[in-house]
């Protein structure tokens, strides 16, 4: 075992001082806010997170982000939630000109679904038990930020001081678009690197491809089901457009980036939605659908739109109907660039050395299929990575939770992970 691996003596100090329970106290507090996007509970989060860096000895930078005027701003990555007003919050330990290390995470969760899958119908109670936290944000990613502020307080408990400053990021918005990491960066917070605690499932993400929402509406001709043949379903033009898209998923997946080469799909194109007609016996004369598109890595969102585009309209050409009658395309709310730490960037050798001297597996780099907020600190030339508690599939479902181990491990890495970019003063 190298010495990378090996922690110091002042390195066990601080290693000694994380405190789980500390860390599930924390994690109890933010779980108890129902802080689903685009509601007040995004606020009370980030008043929970600017109280709590005051706490623990950051220079704290807590404002309204006026969202009318930053989606004026180039670059606006859109909103789905909808909301005219949200909360920007950063917190900066140590003195210098920028930060060595930024940790981010979102304090905003997606809506709890059917109350009665949750047990006593209550998402935002945290139930601890033979290892596992569970509630809604456990995994995504209440648990990273606990873990966050964890090793932070195990740094003031050890009594370390760094010799450049580390800064925390708590951001909104993250589900729907990122409009909060837009607005911190707009805002000017940077800093030498970025680890997102986002849930990694034990590996570290190094790259992520991005997503669209597309909307196709789809014309018909309507008249009485009794005379169906008179007219032309919506519905049906609908369903002749989806070969289409399966040979545009195909087409797209062809030839995967190693980072994401392991994966069944890199990219999915997938219909979420789909309605049409508004009576029984009448020939629907509109069809709508909406739906996910994976935006491929090093790919542009101009880009990825026309391949989408070109796809509906070579079908709509095809078709005696929809040439006359073309589908409508367009692209409602976030849009999810991909993104990717620059390749050879020490931070991913930093990173996985902190998880294995902290007692962790020694995470592999891989790219995931689904967008965050990586994306957006990249494009500000942020060299950003994720490494954070939890498994994605337990993300936005009814039994999220992440392992008690899992927060420990992850607090103590990203102690030694500031202390290793940081150093001591």
């Amino acid at each position: 075992m190298n010495g990378a691996h090996t922690p110091s003596d002042l390195e066990r100090r601080v290693l000694d001082a994380v405190d789980v329970n500390g860390i599930l106290d924390d994690l109890r507090e933010l779980v108890a806010i129902p802080s689903v996007g685009g509601t007040g509970g995004e606020r009370d989060a980030q008043q929970w997170c600017a109280d709590k860096l005051g706490s623990l000895g950051h220079r704290v930078d807590h404002w309204r982000i006026d969202v009318p005027a930053l989606a004026e701003e180039p670059g606006f990555p859109g909103q789905e939630a909808g909301r005219d007003v949200a909360y920007g919050c950063v917190g900066v330990r140590g003195d210098g000109p920028e930060p060595a290390l930024i940790f981010c995470g979102h304090t905003d969760v997606v809506p709890p679904g059917d109350l009665d899958r949750w047990p006593n119908r209550d998402p935002y109670a945290l139930r601890i038990a033979d290892g596992i936290a569970a509630g809604r944000g456990t995994c995504d990613m209440k648990g990273g930020l606990a873990a966050i502020f964890g090793a932070l307080q195990a740094l003031r408990s050890a009594g370390i001081q760094l010799a450049q400053p580390v800064a925390v990021h708590t951001v909104v918005g993250e589900e729907d678009g990122g409009l909060g990491a837009f607005a911190t960066l707009q805002r000017g917070h940077r800093g030498a690197a970025c680890v997102l605690a986002e849930p990694s499932s034990g590996t570290i993400v190094a790259a992520n491809g991005g997503s669209l929402t597309f909307r196709l509406e789809v014309a018909g001709q309507s008249t009485h089901g009794s005379t169906r043949y008179r007219g032309v379903s919506a519905l049906d033009k609908l369903a002749a457009l989806l070969p289409a898209l399966r040979e545009l998923e195909a087409r797209r997946n062809a030839d995967p980036d190693p980072l994401v080469a392991h994966l069944e799909v890199p990219y999915p194109l997938s219909i979420g939605m789909a309605k049409a007609g508004d009576w029984a016996s009448t020939v629907p004369d509109l069809a709508i659908a909406e739906g996910r598109y994976g935006v491929r890595l090093d790919e542009s969102i101009p880009a990825a739109k026309t391949e989408f585009e070109s796809a509906i309209a070579q079908s709509c050409a095809a078709d005696p109907w929809l040439s006359e009658h073309p589908v409508r395309v367009s692209w409602p709310g976030g849009m999810f660039a991909s993104g990717r730490l620059p390749e050879g960037h020490r931070l991913l050798t930093e990173a996985q050395d902190a998880a294995a001297a902290a007692g962790a597996p020694r995470p592999t780099a891989v790219g995931a299929p689904y967008g965050t907020d990586l994306r957006l600190y990249a494009a500000a030339g942020v060299p950003t990575l994720q490494y954070g508690p939890g498994d994605i599939r337990y993300a936005h479902a009814h039994d999220e939770h992440v392992a008690v181990a899992e927060l420990e491990r992850a607090a103590r890495a990203y102690a030694l992970l500031a202390i290793r970019r940081c150093g001591i003063a």
